[in-house]
């Protein structure tokens, strides 16, 4: 930009196209193109059809290029349409976050929110996230429960949890997934262990010895016994445990080898012990974050979500 020169929004020379964009419009459009009619809309926002009419055409009047196809089947967004109702639904959680984020300010937002997460999750991601927000929002009380992956997203649907953290794997259960964080499993050995002098292994190659492993129910305990069966092996579970600081400190004192994420590994100073890479395709992980709906969230749990996912760019 020129300097000095001054800032005219895009769409309009004399600088009046942001006052004529306005959310209850951008609403609207994001409803018609969702229920593919006006009527439909215009039912679940409360406003008359030709209202709703008008202010589509305002919006391609104020665009200048058209944002719906009208057929007898229904509406569909144009390209332009398309693109529209993306931006569209990041300015209005924008704004809905910055009503969220202010009332915290004005009046102190209070209460509690119920957050589901895994064991992978629990003793690694979260400690640090909730120690910044509760400093942040000290009137709002965060119970955190561990549960496994399956059951999390489960839980999640059936409204016993606001919000889960969990392991991404196949499930039926009717939420929204967002993504969250990664990591990847290593293969945690004591250093007179056979394969302590590699520095990488398959998983076939780990099953010719006794491992310790993580309790059935979890995620991992499944991942591992389907690859070993599909590959018309035996897992040899010498100990089950219930923790990975219990699965490092029997790998430690030279029970077995045993498989868990590089982040929980990080935690523990384990001399005697040597981490090594797992050359499996299922050792990278993606944690991920799951509500039943965004938009349907307590405004604590909303400001919680966001919180969460607004992690992930630190």
């Amino acid at each position: 930009m020129r300097k000095g020169a001054p800032f005219i929004p895009l769409g309009s020379r004399d600088g009046s196209w942001s006052t004529k964009l306005d959310p209850v419009s951008l609403k609207l459009f994001v409803r018609v193109v969702e229920e593919g009619t006006i009527a439909g809309a215009s039912e679940i926002e409360h406003i008359a059809a030709p209202a709703v009419s008008k202010r589509l055409r305002e919006l391609e009047e104020l665009f200048g290029t058209p944002l719906l196809t009208r057929t007898n089947k229904g509406i569909s967004p144009t390209a332009a349409g398309a693109k529209l109702s993306v931006l569209a639904r990041d300015v209005l959680d924008d704004m809905r976050n910055i009503v969220l984020q202010m009332k915290a300010y004005s009046d102190g937002l209070r209460g509690s929110v119920r957050v589901l997460v895994n064991i992978s999750a629990i003793s690694t991601d979260m400690p640090p996230i909730i120690k910044s927000f509760t400093e942040r929002y000290p009137d709002i009380n965060i119970s955190l429960l561990e549960r496994d992956s399956l059951a999390i997203t489960e839980s999640v649907a059936e409204n016993v949890a606001e919000i889960g953290v969990f392991t991404r794997l196949p499930h039926s259960a009717d939420i929204e997934v967002h993504p969250f964080r990664t990591d990847e499993l290593k293969v945690l050995v004591p250093s007179g262990h056979p394969l302590a002098h590699r520095r990488h292994v398959t998983y076939m190659e780990t099953l010719a010895y006794e491992h310790v492993v993580l309790r059935a129910g979890t995620h991992l305990h499944f991942q591992m016994l389907t690859a070993a069966s599909q590959a018309g092996k035996t897992l040899r579970a010498k100990v089950e445990v219930s923790s990975y600081d219990a699965l490092c400190r029997m790998v430690q004192v030279g029970i077995g080898i045993g498989i868990l994420p590089a982040g929980n590994a990080a935690l523990y100073r384990l001399p005697g012990t040597r981490l090594l890479k797992l050359d499996e395709a299922w050792a990278k992980r993606e944690l991920v974050v799951c509500v039943r709906r965004k938009d349907a969230l307590s405004p604590v749990a909303r400001l919680f979500f966001d919180y969460l996912l607004g992690s992930t760019q630190g």
